[in-house]
């Protein structure tokens, strides 16, 4: 987890999924804040998309990132929310994997992957163990994963896919396309390689481009139990979808909702 490597993403974030259609997470972990109360502690938190919105509902709640990048897109962003929003948030740089803040919370969540960037079997089971660590006597933590497709990740290497597309602020008629290229897969470790190109359009004239190295693990459903067994943690609650669909062969999620055992 570089802080460097997600330079680019920290920069276009926000812009690029306020567009994205079928981002249906929000809600779930809302509901999930609603429903065990605070304090919240988001492991993984980028610019605040959960963040802010806990604070919101009125909740106190701790974000931690390892994104420098990430974090200081949060902090401006907080600086415009009202007074009472700001008192209830708190931002924490640090490696969830062996961050250690003397408190206890009621909810904690690893929404939209992180876990996915924990590459060893080491750092998936210290960064499940620490976070079930943070939970108080009957806290709920709670995570999400894709569900994967192995005919995909089999296939298509090097080939670029536009998967997002949104208008540049300045509102000079410019438009931001994301596109992503798959490098390949490591079947033994279970790790998908990639890049992100984001390239301003002026029509279909592009006028420059970025790009960015990226890689996620990859999860089985036997995988995931050992591992939350392994951590110490008991499943109360598993889901394949934000609908709360059951984890079948064409889910496209694996969600965890975890107790401390």
């Amino acid at each position: 987890m570089i802080e460097d490597s997600y330079r680019l993403a920290a920069k276009h974030y926000d812009a690029a999924y306020n567009v994205k259609e079928d981002l249906v997470d929000r809600d779930f972990y809302l509901g999930l804040a609603s429903e065990y109360g605070g304090p919240v502690l988001e492991l993984g938190c980028g610019t605040g998309r959960i963040t802010l919105p806990i604070a919101r509902r009125g909740l106190d709640v701790t974000g931690v990132d390892a994104s420098r990048s990430m974090l200081a897109v949060l902090r401006t962003k907080l600086e415009e929310e009202p007074a009472e929003v700001q008192r209830r948030v708190r931002v924490v740089q640090g490696d969830f994997r062996t961050l250690q803040l003397g408190d206890e919370f009621s909810l904690v969540v690893i929404p939209f992957r992180p876990m996915q960037h924990m590459y060893t079997v080491e750092d998936q089971l210290a960064a499940l163990r620490n976070a079930g660590s943070h939970l108080t006597d009957g806290g709920i933590l709670a995570f999400d994963v894709f569900n994967p497709r192995f005919d995909k990740l089999h296939s298509g290497d090097g080939e670029e896919h536009l998967e997002l597309e949104w208008p540049e602020e300045d509102g000079n008629g410019r438009t931001i396309r994301r596109y992503f290229v798959k490098n390949g897969y490591d079947p033994v470790n279970l790790v998908l390689s990639g890049r992100f190109i984001f390239r301003l359009c002026e029509g279909d004239h592009v006028l420059s481009e970025e790009a960015e190295n990226f890689e996620m693990s990859v999860y089985t459903y036997p995988h995931l139990k050992a591992l939350i067994s392994a951590a110490g943690l008991g499943i109360v609650g598993e889901f394949g979808s934000f609908d709360r669909n059951p984890i079948g062969p064409e889910s496209p999620e694996m969600i965890f909702l975890l107790k401390r055992q």
